[in-house]
């Protein structure tokens, strides 16, 4: 069995963010996650506005809903009408207060769910799917992605027995967590049964936000140079810097110590004796 990991999954904390932005407790945890899959459906139910993705951020009591679409217009309606009856129903649905947000997706050809989605509706209509895929890759590339992948799978064409079938362009690097790769999943409803279409669209390399580096202690590390240890403070200070050492005071003749007037005593017995 093969163990597939979800792109998006995989890379979450790194390069993307969560599309559910909230904190509950382990009481509200279940409730919370079933009220956010009830927006999501309800949103997703609406007119074909080729919306792509729903965040959903909750704070003390209001409720925010971003909706990526493709076509604002038609989620929006015809002033704000469609975008009102919609709030209303997810007030009434959730207890508390919603504000609605609409984000434009300038690049549809750039949004592996609504290329996916788009495929899906071809083969419902009875295109040939070689030619639905081939083209959805052409139009890909054509406006600036580095890779696709699509496959698809089930009963191809009203065949007896499902396959899949791959066509790809560019490269599509799975494995790095800086790559940003989008995924999405679509299904057409057809008269032979369900097919599967999945849809991978790399579009560059993202770097993760780095974090700040605490500020280290200020240690001099020993550097060893010719079998002496010299410190970093050492070596960058110059040379000329470094002062002479101060000359010894002249000692005055008057002031004489109790031990050179013993040493005198000594050597004044040690002649007399002689």
């Amino acid at each position: 069995m093969g163990h597939k990991v979800h792109p998006t999954g995989f890379r979450l904390g790194v390069i993307y963010d969560w599309q559910s932005k909230w904190y509950a407790g382990s009481k509200t945890y279940k409730d919370q996650l079933h009220e956010d899959v009830a927006i999501r459906s309800r949103v997703m139910s609406g007119p074909d506005a080729g919306i792509s993705k729903v965040e959903i951020e909750r704070n003390a009591n209001q409720m925010t809903v971003t909706i990526h679409t493709a076509k604002p217009g038609i989620v929006i309606g015809r002033n704000g009408a469609n975008v009102d009856a919609l709030r209303q129903d997810l007030e009434k649905q959730t207890g508390r207060r919603v504000r609605v947000n609409i984000n434009e997706i300038r690049v549809p050809e750039l949004d592996a769910y609504l290329v996916a989605r788009s495929i899906a509706d071809q083969l419902q209509r009875r295109v040939a799917f070689r030619r639905a895929i081939k083209q959805a890759v052409q139009r890909t590339m054509a406006r600036g992605a580095k890779g696709i992948k699509v496959t698809a799978a089930g009963r191809l064409g009203g065949a007896e027995m499902s396959r899949r079938e791959t066509d790809k362009a560019g490269r599509i690097p799975l494995h790095t967590l800086r790559a940003d790769i989008d995924f999405g999943i679509a299904e057409a409803h057809t008269t032979f049964g369900r097919i599967g279409v999945k849809v991978w669209i790399y579009k560059g390399d993202q770097m993760p936000e780095q974090r700040r580096a605490a500020p280290s202690l200020q240690r001099p590390e020993a550097l060893v140079e010719e079998g002496s240890i010299v410190t970093a403070a050492e070596q960058t200070a110059p040379a000329e810097s470094a002062e002479p050492a101060p000359a010894p005071r002249p000692i005055d003749p008057s002031i004489v110590t109790a031990a050179e007037q013993a040493s005198a005593a000594q050597q004044d017995a040690a002649e007399a004796s002689e």
